[in-house]
């Protein structure tokens, strides 16, 4: 595999043209052909440059040979990428493709997870920025997960779900932002139309008047 990426850089020094890149490790073609999560790292670097050369303009083909042994010219070629293969792995370059081949695995798990209230706010797995403010940092972590004083204390004391004053309904995070008719005054106000999400409202920059909104019909402080 070393002498893959090796044979791709040589190449990225030459003219832009069509190439044929001969390999006698069937193995090798077979990991460039067949990518997963855990590949060796190497098979995503030699990929990474050969549609790099690609997007240049470059034409790269792979042939398989069945030895270097008896053809000449090939020989001295396997001792030259023979050298290659002792070249040690940067750990850094390890602790990269670990890290992305974890989060991969973590992204499809979280996929299937559909059910799960969290995944429609955010459904994909990556760092959101955190506010400067800890009030408002810590305001927006209670209404992405849906638990505030308001809609969950009962539970501490042992009483009945607070049901809304307004409708009658369950009193949840995602029905006072987004479903009680009874603010659509309010959110005509502030979010300019009835009919809001809460990626939206909540996501990863959360909407500019989330908080008027809030202030405005009195649950910013029960938060």
């Amino acid at each position: 595999m070393t002498a893959a990426l090796h044979a791709l850089m040589q190449i990225s020094n030459g003219p832009c043209g069509c190439y044929i890149i001969y390999i006698d490790s069937l193995s090798v073609l077979q990991s460039l052909q067949s990518v997963h999560y855990h590949s060796h790292p190497l098979v995503f670097e030699v990929l990474d440059f050969y549609y790099r050369l690609y997007s240049r303009g470059f034409t790269v083909l792979f042939c398989w040979v069945p030895a270097h042994v008896g053809i000449s010219g090939n020989e001295q070629a396997a001792k030259s990428a023979a050298h290659f293969f002792n070249t040690s792995i940067p750990a850094c370059d390890l602790k990269k493709h670990a890290k992305a081949n974890l989060h991969l695995k973590w992204q499809r798990q979280w996929s299937l997870e559909t059910d799960n209230k969290l995944h429609f706010t955010k459904p994909l797995i990556e760092n959101w920025p955190i506010l400067k403010n800890r009030r408002s940092d810590t305001m927006m972590t209670r209404l992405r997960i849906g638990h505030t004083r308001a809609t969950h204390r009962y539970l501490l004391f042992g009483e009945q779900m607070p049901m809304s004053k307004h409708c009658n309904c369950s009193m949840t995070v995602s029905h006072i932002l987004i479903e009680c008719q009874y603010f659509n005054t309010r959110r005509l106000r502030f979010f300019r139309t009835t009919v809001v999400s809460l990626p939206v409202l909540l996501g990863r920059n959360s909407h500019g008047q989330l908080i008027p909104f809030l202030k405005s019909i009195g649950f910013y402080s029960l938060i």
